[in-house]
């Protein structure tokens, strides 16, 4: 399942604009290539990252993974229900298992990719 309405990066992660503020998550191939999910690690509320600066991760029962800002910018919120419950990211990637929210400091670097663009890069892959 890969939602039109969202950019996306090579290393798996969704993006939803929202004016200058973006969410986070990993996409859906991601959480079931990683397996069930055990501990979330995020970076604080008004931490700030440049486009590539690692602001987590997740750990599975297979791998420990680093969550990378595909923007530059700076925490604006982070989904404590994940960190909570790491499994909302394996059963609901694109909803309530969002990551992080950033405010964007710059405009979106212009490697994102569209629904179409990231289903052709796993097509690929």
């Amino acid at each position: 399942m890969i939602p039109d309405n969202l950019l996306f990066t090579e290393e798996h992660e969704w993006i939803k604009t929202d004016g200058d503020t973006i969410t986070i998550g990993v996409t859906d191939y991601a959480s079931e290539e990683l397996g069930e999910l055990v501990f979330v690690d995020l970076n604080d509320v008004d931490t700030e990252l440049e486009k590539g600066d690692e602001f987590g991760s997740v750990e599975s029962v297979k791998t420990v993974s680093g969550l990378f800002a595909p923007v530059d910018g700076e925490v604006s919120e982070v989904n404590n229900a994940v960190i909570d419950n790491p499994a909302l990211i394996n059963d609901e990637p694109y909803g309530k298992g969002w990551l992080i929210k950033m405010k964007v400091t710059g405009s979106l670097p212009e490697d994102l990719l569209t629904a179409a663009q990231y289903k052709a890069h796993l097509e690929d892959a």
